[in-house]
């Protein structure tokens, strides 16, 4: 079976995650994409620039898979294809993303149209895939009071279209790739905790690094590596941070390479995460393959990850409970040494991939 899985926004997840499609899969699977960059423009007009390089195919696939950031709806009209059977996958949505205080479109209502865009475009695939069930479930009651906010014709008998043909498809993790950074690195005297996330707002560093700013003054003896991306305008308190917790950093910025960031990932101790949006969390599953002890709000995706008997050891309800936590996990360091990673190991591209594929033979009528 050939599939074309088309992505306007080929890089970071994105790109590991097609890339890996290709690699993995036991179909034939071509990529069709733009640079990911200008992710505003990708959403408006990708789907022309894209439909064009369609057009312009010598063969056409079984199967067209998209992700989120494409306009489905034009790009389908512009290929005039009705046969090929098309799937979308969400990452993200721009209907339950949370948006930047710093950008005006909100205020304009102008974020509407992005959500727009998600919208028509599950209703015209044949089916919908998304990262996780949290995800799916967010995205779909979100739809009733987005779609209520119109004048009239909501439609709003299509939220229960999108629901039928959705499914929960888990991303794809290449394990082997942090398995090879493993050494025989010492033990660490004292928890080294990890940030390994990007610089953004929705991961919520104000939380984390005041907590670290609370134990630091307390005296608690700990180490920390900030790893991660930054892009442009990055949230004031990295500045505050870098400066008051100077002598406890132990490697601050973004890793020269795969291999020096999985390293620090197996060096680590302690994850102590406080997103305020995360619809699957890959900077946290592979801390936790790397031996980490999670630390995780008892919300977003993070429940899926692990059953519910072990949801009392990692997870916290508030900011106090998180900060009690971690204050407890330093103080008892290294008594408490536990791995996790036996959790989360399915979800290495071996095991995952024979999902996608059945899955996928499915959308595109082979089964």
């Amino acid at each position: 079976m050939k599939i074309l899985l088309v992505e306007p926004f080929f890089t970071g997840s994105h790109q590991q995650w097609a890339e890996s499609l290709k690699t993995f899969s036991q179909h034939e699977v071509e990529l069709l994409t733009l640079p990911g960059r200008h992710w505003k423009w990708r959403m408006h007009g990708g789907a022309v620039s894209l439909a064009g390089k369609f057009c312009a195919l010598d063969e056409k696939p079984d199967l067209i898979l998209v992700s989120d950031m494409l306009d489905l709806a034009l790009f389908s009209s512009l290929i005039r294809e009705p046969a090929i059977p098309k799937t979308i996958y969400f990452h993200e949505n721009q209907l339950t993303y949370p948006w930047s205080p710093d950008d005006p479109d909100p205020g304009l209502k102008r974020d509407n149209h992005y959500a727009f865009i998600n919208y028509t475009s599950a209703l015209v695939a044949d089916r919908v895939f998304f990262n996780s069930a949290y995800h799916r479930n967010s995205f779909l009651e979100a739809l009733t009071g987005f779609l209520q906010q119109f004048p009239d014709h909501r439609e709003m008998e299509n939220i229960q279209i999108i629901r039928e043909k959705s499914a929960v498809l888990p991303l794809g993790m290449n394990f082997s790739q942090l398995a090879e950074a493993k050494e025989g690195f010492p033990e660490n005297e004292v928890p080294m905790i990890l940030w390994n996330h990007r610089w953004e707002y929705d991961k919520n560093p104000d939380v984390f690094f005041k907590t670290l700013f609370r134990l630091d003054e307390e005296g608690m003896d700990f180490q920390l590596v900030v790893l991660g991306e930054s892009f442009g305008k990055k949230p004031a308190i990295f500045t505050e941070a870098k400066k008051r917790l100077k002598a406890k950093m132990l490697h601050w910025g973004y890793a020269k390479n795969f291999s020096e960031y999985a390293q620090w990932l197996w060096k680590a101790d302690i994850l102590p995460v406080t997103a305020i949006q995360d619809f699957f969390g890959i900077s946290v599953i592979q801390g936790v393959y790397c031996g980490c002890y999670p630390l995780l709000p008892k919300r977003l995706a993070y429940p899926e990850h692990f059953p519910e008997e072990i949801h009392h050891e990692i997870f916290y309800e508030n900011e106090e409970e998180l900060y009690l936590r971690l204050k407890e996990l330093i103080s008892d360091f290294p008594n408490w040494q536990k791995s996790f990673q036996r959790y989360v190991e399915h979800y290495d591209w071996s095991t995952s991939m024979q999902q996608y594929d059945r899955v996928l033979s499915t959308a595109a009528g082979f089964s």
